[in-house]
C-alpha cells in the first residue's frame, strides 16, 4: 500500500507539474501572439503609409503632365490665334491697297480716254488733210493714187531686176573663177599627201614546187587528186609543161589563197590523198576567215575607226581579196578614205566621218551573196542594217549617181573614188575586154545620124565625135554631146570618168584665079 501510494503520489505529482507547465506555456503563447498582431498591425500601418505617399506622388505627377499638356495646348491656341489674326490684318491691309489701285486705275482710265478722244480727233483730222493733198495731187498729175502706185511699184522692180541681175552675174562669175582655184588647190593638195603604192593583181597565181615529179603526186591515180582538190576549194589547177610551177586559176581571189596554202600544207606534209585534201581545206578555209576578221581589225585601227560592226570588220577585211579592174579594192578604199578625211578637214567638214564613209564606200562589191542590185545601193542598204550614220550611207548609195546626194560628205567621196581610180596605173583590164569597151564606145557615137568619125583616146577618157557641119548645128552639136554622155553612163560600165567632145568644123574654100 505504501508503495502504491508513493506512486499515485508521484504521479499526480507530475500531473500536477505539467498542468502548471502548460498553464504557463499556454500563457507565455498568447502574449507571443499578441505581440506578432501588434507588430503586423503596426507593419500594416507603415505599408498604408507608404502606398499613401507613393499614390499623392503619382497624382501630383500625373496632375504636373496634365497641367503641362493643358498649357501646350493653350500655348499652340493662343499662337494660331496669332497667326490668324496676322492673316486677317494682312487680308484687309491688301483689301485696302486692293481699293486704293482700283481707284488710281479708274483715274488713269479716264484719263487715257480723254486722251484717246484727242487721238481720235487728230486723226481724222490728218485723214481729212491727206485726203484733200491726195485729191490736188490727183488733180495735178492727171492719174489716181492706185495709178500712180502701180507705175512707182513697176519702175523700183524693173530697176531692181536689172541690178539684182547684175550683181548676180558678177557673184556667180567671181565664184566661178574662185571655186574653180580653191577646187583644183585642195584636190592637188590632197593628192600630193596621200601617196599609195599600186599593186595589181590576176586572176591566175602561180604555185612554185621544188620538183617536176611532185605534179604526179598531186595529180593522184587516175586524176583524184587534183579532182578532189579542185572540187574543195572551186579552184582550176593547171599542170602542164611549165618547169616547177603549177597554175591556180579563180576569179576569186579567196578561193586562190585557200588553194595556194592547201596545197603547200599538203606538199610540205607529204600527205597527198582525198580525205587529207578536204581536211586540209577546210583548216585553211578557217584560217582564212580569222586572217580576214584580223585584217578588217588591223585596218580600221590604222585608220583610227572605232565602234564599226563585227561583220562591217570582216568584210574590210575581205576587201583584201577583192579587186575591180585589177586594183585591190582594201588597199583603194583606204586611199579613199584618207583622201576623203583630208579633203573634208580643208573644206571644214567633219573628218571622221568622212574616213568612215570613204573606207565603207565599195563594201558592197563584198557581199556573201550575189545580188542583182549595183554594190553602191547593195553597200549603203548594208550600212544601214548595221546602224551607220545617214550621212555615210547616202554617201556609200550616192558615190556612182545611183541616189540623190544629201550631204557634203557625198560629193567628196566620190570625188575621192574618182581621183583613186584614175591614179596612173591603178587599175588595169585584160586587153580582149580593153578593145571592146573602147569599140563599143565609138559604135554608140556612131549610131546617131550626122556623125561621120568617132575616135576614142586616152585610154578610153576621151570620146572625139565629128559630125558634119551641113547636118549639125552648133546648138545641136551640144544637145548630141549631152546626149552621148547620157547614154555612156546609162549603158556602159567603165573606171572614172569618159569626156565627149562634138567637134564641128566648117570650112569655106574658094580659089583666086
Amino acid at each position: 500500500m505504501g508503495t502504491l501510494t508513493i506512486i499515485l503520489v508521484a504521479v499526480g505529482a507530475l500531473i500536477a507539474g505539467g498542468a502548471i507547465s502548460y498553464f504557463m506555456w499556454d500563457k507565455a503563447l498568447g502574449k507571443r501572439k499578441n505581440k506578432v498582431f501588434n507588430d503586423a498591425i503596426a507593419e500594416a500601418e507603415v505599408i498604408r503609409k507608404e502606398k499613401e505617399l507613393q499614390a499623392k506622388e503619382k497624382y501630383f505627377q500625373l496632375k504636373s503632365e496634365h497641367d503641362k499638356r493643358i498649357n501646350e495646348r493653350n500655348q499652340k491656341m493662343a499662337a494660331a490665334e496669332n497667326k490668324i489674326q496676322q492673316r486677317e490684318a494682312t487680308i484687309a491691309s491688301r483689301i485696302e491697297e486692293t481699293q486704293r489701285m482700283k481707284k488710281e486705275l479708274e483715274i488713269i482710265r479716264e484719263n487715257l480716254d480723254k486722251q484717246l478722244d484727242r487721238v481720235d480727233k487728230r486723226s481724222e483730222e490728218l485723214e481729212k488733210l491727206h485726203r484733200e493733198q491726195v485729191e490736188k495731187l490727183e488733180a495735178i498729175s492727171g492719174l489716181s493714187a492706185e495709178d500712180a502706185k502701180a507705175e512707182l511699184m513697176e519702175s523700183l522692180q524693173a530697176n531692181a531686176r536689172s541690178e539684182a541681175m547684175s550683181l548676180i552675174n558678177e557673184i556667180i562669175d567671181e565664184a566661178k573663177m574662185t571655186a574653180n582655184k580653191e577646187a583644183k588647190k585642195i584636190v592637188l593638195e590632197t593628192i600630193q599627201r596621200v601617196a599609195t603604192e599600186t599593186a595589181i593583181e590576176n586572176a591566175v597565181t602561180v604555185f612554185n614546187i621544188e620538183s617536176d615529179e611532185l605534179k604526179g603526186r598531186i595529180i593522184g591515180r587516175e586524176g583524184r587528186n587534183i579532182r578532189a582538190l579542185e572540187a574543195a576549194t572551186g579552184v582550176e589547177i593547171v599542170v602542164d609543161d611549165t618547169p616547177e610551177a603549177i597554175l591556180l586559176s579563180a576569179f576569186d581571189p579567196v578561193r586562190r589563197e585557200v588553194a595556194r596554202l592547201s596545197l603547200h600544207q599538203l606538199v610540205t606534209d607529204g600527205r597527198i590523198h582525198p580525205a587529207r585534201i578536204e581536211e586540209v581545206v577546210n583548216k585553211t578555209k578557217k584560217q582564212i576567215e580569222e586572217e580576214i576578221v584580223e585584217i578588217g581589225k588591223r585596218t580600221t585601227i590604222d585608220l583610227g575607226i572605232h565602234g564599226l560592226h563585227p561583220e562591217l570588220v570582216r568584210m574590210v577585211g575581205k576587201m583584201k581579196y577583192r579587186s575591180s579592174y585589177g586594183q585591190n579594192l582594201l588597199q583603194h578604199s583606204r586611199e579613199v578614205a584618207n583622201l576623203s578625211a583630208l579633203m573634208a578637214a580643208e573644206l571644214g567638214l567633219n573628218p571622221k566621218i568622212a574616213k568612215r564613209a570613204g573606207l565603207l564606200h565599195d563594201i558592197g562589191k563584198v557581199a556573201d551573196e550575189e545580188l542583182e542590185l549595183p554594190h553602191a545601193i547593195y553597200g549603203m542598204k548594208l550600212a544601214e542594217k548595221y546602224k551607220e550614220k545617214p550621212e555615210i550611207c547616202n554617201a556609200i548609195g550616192a558615190h556612182h549617181d545611183e541616189i540623190e546626194m544629201t550631204s557634203l560628205i557625198s560629193p567628196i567621196v566620190q570625188v575621192c573614188d574618182a581621183i583613186s581610180g584614175a591614179r596612173p596605173g591603178a587599175r588595169r583590164e585584160v586587153i580582149e575586154s580593153y578593145i571592146k569597151r573602147l569599140k563599143d564606145l565609138e559604135a554608140l557615137a556612131l549610131s546617131y545620124p550626122g556623125v561621120l568619125k568617132t575616135y576614142a583616146i586616152q585610154a578610153g577618157r576621151e570620146l572625139r565625135v565629128i559630125v558634119g557641119s551641113e547636118k549639125i548645128s552648133d546648138s545641136e552639136a551640144e544637145q548630141l554631146s549631152f546626149e552621148i554622155a547620157k547614154r555612156v553612163q546609162d549603158e556602159m560600165t567603165y573606171p572614172g570618168q569618159v569626156k565627149i567632145t562634138v567637134i564641128r568644123e566648117t570650112r569655106s574654100v574658094n580659089y583666086a584665079k
